[in-house]
């Protein structure tokens, strides 16, 4: 049993599924043997089980210790369940924590990899047609040395409109603002994510409640939780840590982890006394949903 919780772990905890796969396995079997054993006392009267592991009969005749045999038996049985039970509850926890970290890992690399196509988009772009060279690199086959000074860069051709101004982290937090109040949470979440591969220290807070607003309304709590977590350990006590701290409690209540919602609401009390307006009254609602005295 133990082995077919254990058969799906990652290979980091390979060694470990394998020792209690075979540990259960073992007490299984001995079990087994045990219960065998007994049902052979049973339908026998005692003379099924082998004649030199019984002790010396009393002084009536008759073997004194047959009770006792049986209730060592049951002892032994005893015993290798509650093992059985042990080992099935370090299987469960493994597993819990394989998952845990899949997860992580999953989330990980889903954000490695919208920073690397963020990268490339900002840095590449198509050669020019016909073979010209870029702008700023003057024809001829000059060397880099030789380039034009960046006020003598040409300028573009007539009718040919100017590259278009980066977008800075505000219009990115304004336009995926804008998408979480029309419910666009997948335009809301990659503004978001736009903004935290920028490691914008100023809106970088501002960007993880977004991620774990947009989170909560395609009903990824966990994602959510972890996103409300990451944007309130940014500043701890800056007007938006409140914010975060109440999306957290949304997000355990989601997933009904009501205990940690209460708990996280009880550091908003203690670590923001002085709550008032929308955020008191999200407060409260966060409260009422959890349950929390």
């Amino acid at each position: 049993m133990a082995g077919a919780v254990l058969a799906g772990l990652v290979p980091a905890g390979g060694a470990l599924a394998q020792a209690e796969s075979r540990e259960g396995i073992f007490l299984q079997n001995q079990i087994l043997q045990l219960r065998q054993e007994l049902e052979l006392m049973r339908r026998g009267g005692g003379g099924g089980y082998p004649q030199a592991q019984l002790p010396p009969p009393g002084r009536g005749g008759a073997p004194a210790a047959g009770n006792e045999i049986v209730g060592q038996l049951l002892g032994r049985v005893g015993d290798l369940e509650e093992e059985v039970r042990r080992q099935r509850g370090r299987a469960e926890q493994a597993e819990y924590q394989n998952r845990t970290l899949q997860e992580r890992l999953e989330k990980l690399q889903g954000d490695m990899e919208y920073r690397f196509n963020a990268l490339e988009g900002r840095g590449g772009g198509a050669a020019p047609a016909g073979g010209a060279p870029p702008a700023g690199r003057p024809a001829g086959g000059q060397q880099q040395g030789a380039l034009t000074p960046p006020g003598d860069a040409p300028a573009p051709p007539p009718g040919q409109p100017a590259a278009p101004a980066p977008r800075t982290p505000e219009i990115a937090l304004r336009e995926g603002q804008t998408a979480l109040g029309r419910r666009d949470y997948a335009a809301a979440e990659s503004a978001a994510r736009e903004v935290l591969a920028s490691r914008s220290t100023a809106r970088g807070q501002d960007a993880g409640v977004l991620l774990g607003d947009s989170l909560m309304g395609k009903r990824d709590f966990q994602g959510a939780a972890l996103a409300y977590d990451d944007a309130y350990r940014r500043a701890r006590s800056s007007g938006r840590a409140p914010d975060a701290l109440i999306g957290l409690a949304n997000a355990f209540n989601g997933f009904n982890a009501k205990v940690e919602a209460c708990q996280t609401l009880d550091n908003l009390r203690t670590g923001f006394p002085r709550l008032a307006g929308a955020q008191a009254d999200r407060a409260a609602q966060a409260r009422q949903r959890a349950g929390c005295r």
